[in-house]
């Protein structure tokens, strides 16, 4: 009864919001008609991001050639607070993920322009703006609005007033605010998916995002063994993908 209530809520919060509804019609789509496209190989590519995963700090000493821990030692307090905050909020959301790959993403590419989808808490926009307030860059953001959760306020609650200066966030789905952002800026340094984990949302904001990375700059996808998206738009892009492998998922990363 209980999951009930929040379809039904979530779906009357949709109607109330036009703006949303192209991504209402989609979400139909996908729970209905297209409901087992969202995990298309999934088992294969488990199987080849398990043959090919190593640690996340493994994988910085590798494409940016730095040790991860100097992040967590001068950020100590700050992602302190930030934890704290965390533990207040009474909506749960995603937790930090792989914040140190996303730092050093920023400051291997001297990153001026970031984009990245699903913010929840803000714990991967932290990690972004802290690299980006040393060269007053910009980072932008794509998240939907929890619907049904009356979480609208603590999206980014993470995130340090005075880091917002740098931080653009768009309240809609992938699919409205990536051409908004794109409106706004072209190219960007740093790509960071976190959003919409089916494939068909995944291979479609792959190839968008990929477009508008510049060479040099860096990939991230989180969340890639969900299905084989991320596995089949690095093969059709012959692209060698580092992967890392984190509690129980995977994380995928490359630079351009």
């Amino acid at each position: 009864m209980g999951e009930l209530n929040r379809v039904f809520k979530t779906f009357i919060a949709y109607l109330k919001r036009p703006d949303l509804y192209p991504e209402l019609g989609r979400k139909i789509l996908k729970n209905t008609v297209n409901r087992n496209n969202a995990f298309k190989g999934k088992e294969k590519t488990n199987s080849w991001a398990k043959s090919k995963a190593i640690s996340q700090k493994e994988a910085i000493t590798k494409l940016f050639g730095v040790d991860m821990f100097s992040f967590t030692t001068e950020y100590q307090n700050i992602l302190n607070n930030a934890a704290q905050k965390e533990k207040k909020c009474p909506i749960k959301m995603g937790g930090p993920g792989a914040l140190e790959l996303i730092y050093y993403a920023c400051e291997f590419s001297q990153a001026k322009n970031v984009i990245e989808t699903g913010v929840a808490y803000g714990w991967s926009s932290l990690a972004s703006l802290l690299s980006l307030e040393k060269r007053n860059g910009k980072l932008y953001s794509s998240d939907m609005p929890y619907l049904g959760q009356n979480g609208d306020q603590y999206v980014g609650y993470v995130v340090p007033e005075n880091l917002k200066t740098n931080w653009k966030l768009f309240r809609f789905a992938d699919k409205e605010s990536l051409p908004k952002i794109f409106g706004e800026n072209g190219t960007f340094d740093v790509v960071h998916y976190d959003s919409d984990k089916s494939y068909d949302g995944m291979f479609w904001a792959y190839n968008e995002l990929y477009t508008h990375l510049r060479k040099g700059g860096v990939f991230i996808s989180d969340d890639i063994g969900d299905n084989s998206a991320y596995q089949d738009f690095c093969e059709k892009n012959n692209i060698d993908s580092t992967i890392i492998a984190m509690d129980d998922k995977y994380v995928g990363v490359f630079v351009k």
